[in-house]
């Protein structure tokens, strides 16, 4: 075994448990990822709808939609963080990471509903491929 891993992980290793404060921060860590591949999907977005300018159809819509989208994720993206950078062991630490778990959550299903606004506007990528003549 790596001579890194701390006495208290080696003893819940051996006592069949699982660490929680590992846990906790692989999943905060994989949402993080999520929310980051979320983030590129919608500047992409962003980009089409500015390449296609004021003539489309839903440009202000979508563009405040993006924008919303954008912000939400930030914020869920920070507070991801500071639960990554908490000791969950750490009694006093439960109530204001459940609280902060639970503002991520609700901004993360925010977020998932604007997409779905974003996706039934239909942005369309512009330039990508010539328009034949």
């Amino acid at each position: 075994m790596p001579s890194t891993r701390g006495r208290a992980d080696l003893q819940t290793e051996r006592a069949g448990l699982i660490n929680l404060n590992q846990y906790t921060t692989k999943k905060s860590l994989s949402e993080s990822m999520l929310d980051v591949a979320l983030l590129l999907a919608n500047v992409a977005q962003l980009k089409a709808v500015l390449e296609q300018g004021p003539d489309f159809k839903y440009y202000i819509t979508v563009v405040v939609l993006i924008t919303i989208s954008l912000l939400l994720q930030v914020i869920a993206g920070a507070l991801f963080a500071v639960m990554a950078r908490k000791d969950i062991n750490d009694v006093a630490n439960h109530r204001k990471l459940d609280i902060i778990n639970n503002v991520a959550t609700g901004l993360v299903l925010i977020t998932v509903v604007v997409n779905v606004f974003i996706t039934a506007f239909g942005v369309q990528k512009t330039g990508l491929y010539p328009k034949p003549n």
